[in-house]
């Protein structure tokens, strides 16, 4: 991760207090910043977006940042995921304090809050109103759309700070994670429990051992929350998970019927040729790591399908598969009807 610039870090900060928008990288990706506290800075990330305003944005806080005065009745269980796991990446969803605004939550009564670990996004929560702000931050990028990993990714999306909404792209080296973080709502503990509504790089298991209780499953009532739609994390062109044994195989036939692939693979898929392979590690959190840069490089490729070697179903990689899963939804069929006969 690269080291904060202190005059860069300045600069964001007071564009920010001016209620401009301002991307900066976390350890998880890069955000798309705003006041959390200003109703107005809060709408321009959903107008740059073209986010749906009932969908709810992540506050993120300093280090040792008073969650007393973004959130009310906080269970004792927060504390636990605090201490064990902020600053990182996980998200609490609490109940929202009554003088913030309901803009960072869709209108809901609840907030989310996180911690970031990546020095730059910590250098500018400290910079940022003396440390006692929040930052609203969904991920950088157009609704929907792969999240970005690198600053790079970000002006792609958006072009240069200056040429529109955005203000100012801090760059800080590409995220570590690479996906977004895990979501823990803890605003019903009385009648449901914690309740894990969207895995990442820090499993239920690892919750449990901290809070005694492993967290359940979404139910119909859960509070929205950001990154949790059907489809989502989504390139341009079609997404299909396929097993490892039938990769080949599928990338075959669509070469004879004159498709174009992109293929994303980690074990037996690897050394298949196509029009554009991207390699991945085999570990959970190096494939991660590098899987929305993939995406990314396979959706400028110019292929009618990007194919991904389904990764394994262990618990190690449940984020990973969850945002394959959303990134994949609106594809449904393309692969069938490339093989189609005719």
């Amino acid at each position: 991760m690269s080291e904060p610039d202190q005059n860069a870090i300045d600069t964001a900060a007071r564009l920010l207090e001016a209620g401009r928008l301002v991307a900066f990288p976390t350890e998880t990706v890069y955000g798309l910043g705003a006041d959390a506290e200003n109703p107005e800075a809060v709408a321009s990330i959903y107008a740059a977006k073209g986010r749906p305003s009932n969908h709810p944005v992540i506050v993120h806080l300093a280090p040792g940042a008073d969650i007393g005065y973004w959130a009310q009745a906080i269970p004792e269980e927060a504390h636990k995921l605090i201490v064990a796991f902020w600053p990182g990446p996980l998200t609490l969803i609490l109940k929202r304090a009554g003088h913030i605004p309901d803009a960072v939550s869709g209108g809901q009564d609840s907030i989310g809050l996180r911690c970031p670990s990546h020095p730059v996004a910590q250098a500018l929560l400290h910079a940022f109103k003396g440390g006692r702000g929040g930052v609203a931050a969904p991920s950088a990028n157009r609704f929907g759309h792969v999240s970005p990993t690198t600053a790079q990714h970000v002006r792609d999306e958006f072009g240069a700070a200056d040429d529109g909404a955005l203000a100012c792209v801090l760059d800080g080296g590409q995220s570590d994670v690479g996906i977004e973080s895990t979501i823990v709502d803890l605003s019903r503990m009385a009648t449901h429990g914690p309740v894990l509504l969207r895995p990442g790089h820090i499993g239920a298991a690892q919750i449990a051992e901290v809070i005694g209780i492993e967290p359940g499953q979404p139910d119909a009532a859960a509070p929205r929350a950001s990154g949790t739609l059907e489809a989502h994390y989504a390139p341009s062109t079609p997404v299909a998970l396929i097993e490892s044994s039938d990769c080949h195989q599928t990338v075959q036939q669509l070469e004879g019927k004159g498709k174009r692939v992109a293929l994303i693979g980690y074990g037996d898929a690897l050394g298949i040729p196509a029009l554009k392979a991207f390699a991945l590690p085999a570990s959970a959190d190096g494939y991660a790591h590098g899987l929305y840069a993939a995406l990314r490089s396979a959706d400028t490729a110019g292929a009618d399908i990007i194919l991904v070697e389904a990764p394994p179903r262990e618990p190690a990689w449940q984020g990973v598969n969850d945002r394959l899963r959303r990134a994949a939804h609106d594809s449904k069929g393309v692969l069938e009807r490339l093989l189609a006969p005719g």
